[in-house]
């Protein structure tokens, strides 16, 4: 399902008007029975309903939904924001008919605390057309409603989260439904608008597929049967080297257990054979706990980490034996280690899985020269940095990174060539064509320890097993995250560790499986 900003939604909303001739009081009318009809499923409509009416054509819809519970006897109140001389033209329409069918409609005044006590609170306000902070009344307005703890159901957008980033524009009423209409919104997906956002339901009104699903709407939500039709092969007639041997590099004194991580997932992931390259000062505790993984001792520095003269062999292992490399889990940042990384990187042979401290590695040269670097490699790059490793590789802060999640995701991986898997809530996955994906999947038990290294793993080995580098990030990011709701529910989210995501991937396999192989 794409996903759009406000200006997209705009002109979807103007085509099917003036191109296929559907009115928009139509496409009003079935926006606020849409509305009603999910506030029905969802909540107790007994209560006094109080719509908080913009002057827009959200507004409009507001009026709809309050005409509509009217007429079936609701206690139904309507707050209007602005005065009538005000409104839009769609907008007065609905508000003159709702006037003659009888609804309460009080014009220029704002709901007191007592009249939102125990009311359920249509948002109708704004919509996606807000461009600027809220100040005065509005901000007022909705400080009052979240402090009156009542239940919220939004009407496109929650008003002051911004559709086109998902910030908070000085404030906003946090709903717990929004019902949206065509397509979701970015600030329906991206935090902290998320948050506003409450349980989204998103509804067909009439506009035409093929503005919905058009090609030049670049970013789109990843969905189970996309993930379940790219999933590899498995023939009767193989053998383990048809499914791709993956070589992950890391470890270091003190951090073995991260490419062990990488390596175990790879394996669970469908991997033929996987080998995990370390200092060889760490490859004895390494061979204690390997079983099915490989081992490749590398010249360590006086740290314990890789040394620069690895570099030699480990590209001969790639040339000879390898079909993908996954290289940075807890390698650290030795100096010498980084040259190791970098020279690794550029003359790799096979597609590349960049994380952790491969990511570090790559930062030492300022956002020109990873830019630079990336577009000479020999194979393609996957890169998976959170948003902290992606503040080192492209020199901004956090803050604004995480303002502006998306175009910072897209221009990275169109200037660097490399698909990018911009790891966090949600995850994003940019590719150098221009498409972006949102991921659907994952939960705050993950946040611990070792799951990027596990989500590295998977990447690799779907990599090795035949899937072109961009395939391998979308699908990897959404078995991974698959993977852990389902596991989660057997630990909670307090005890989830990442071994817990290893061994609970068939669990993500067969759920897609089943979804595959589920009559259409």
């Amino acid at each position: 399902m794409k996903v759009v900003n406000a200006q997209q939604m705009r002109e979807i909303d103007r085509k099917t008007i003036e191109d296929y001739g559907i009115a928009s009081p139509v496409l009003m009318e079935r926006a606020g029975l849409s509305v009603v009809t999910r506030i029905k499923q969802c909540l107790d409509t007994s209560v006094r309903v109080l719509v908080l009416a913009g002057s827009g054509n959200n507004g409009g819809d507001g009026l709809v939904v309050a005409r509509l519970l009217h007429n079936e006897g609701r206690d139904v109140r309507v707050f209007l924001i602005s005065s009538p001389d005000k409104l839009s033209r769609d907008c007065l329409r609905q508000y003159e008919t709702a006037k003659k069918m009888g609804v309460r409609i009080f014009t220029e005044k704002l709901p007191v605390s007592k009249d939102l006590r125990g009311s359920l609170v249509i948002d109708a306000i704004l919509g996606t057309g807000l461009n600027k902070p809220l100040r005065g009344e509005i901000a007022n307005l909705a400080d009052r409603v979240n402090r009156a703890r009542v239940n919220v159901v939004a009407v496109d957008i929650a008003t002051g989260v911004s559709s086109d980033t998902g910030r908070i524009m000085g404030t906003a009423i946090r709903a717990g439904f929004t019902v949206t209409f065509g397509l979701p919104k970015v600030g329906h997906v991206i935090y902290p608008g998320a948050e506003y956002t409450g349980r989204l339901f998103v509804e067909d009104i009439g506009f035409p597929p093929e503005l919905l699903n058009s090609e030049s709407i670049p970013l789109e939500l990843i969905e189970k049967k996309h993930v379940s039709l790219l999933l590899p092969e498995r023939l009767k007639n193989s053998y383990k080297g048809d499914y791709g041997h993956v070589l992950v590099i890391g470890g270091s004194v003190g951090k073995t257990g991260a490419p062990l991580l990488s390596a175990r997932a790879a394996l669970r992931s469908g991997a033929g054979l996987v080998t995990i390259g370390a200092p060889d000062r760490i490859t004895d505790s390494l061979m204690a706990s390997v079983l099915e993984e490989m081992t490749l001792p590398l010249p360590s520095t006086v740290s314990g980490t890789v040394s620069g003269e690895a570099a030699g062999s480990v590209l001969d292992f790639l040339h000879e034996r390898a079909d993908v490399l996954a290289i940075g889990p807890g390698l650290s940042t030795n100096g010498e280690t980084v040259e190791f990384v970098l020279k690794t990187i550029i003359n790799s042979p096979v597609p590349v899985v960049v994380d952790a401290d491969g990511l570090n590695a790559l930062s030492t040269l300022g956002y020109k020269g990873v830019v630079g670097f990336l577009n000479k490699l020999r194979a393609p790059a996957v890169l998976t940095p959170h948003v902290g490793e992606m503040a080192r590789l492209v020199g901004m802060s956090i803050t604004d990174i995480a303002d502006d999640l998306i175009g910072v995701a897209r221009k990275f991986s169109r200037d660097t060539g490399c698909c990018l898997v911009l790891k966090g809530v949600p995850t994003l996955i940019a590719t150098p064509e221009g498409p972006c994906f949102i991921n659907t999947t994952g939960n705050p038990g993950m946040a611990t320890a070792g799951t990027g290294d596990v989500l590295t793993g998977i990447i690799a080995s779907l990599t090795g097993q035949g899937l072109q580098p961009a395939e391998a990030a979308l699908t990897g990011v959404y078995l991974h995250g698959l993977t852990g709701d389902i596991a989660v529910k057997g630990t909670t989210e307090y005890a989830f560790t990442a071994n817990d995501l290893i061994n609970g991937l068939f669990r993500g396999f067969r759920s897609l499986l089943s979804d595959l192989q589920s009559p259409k």
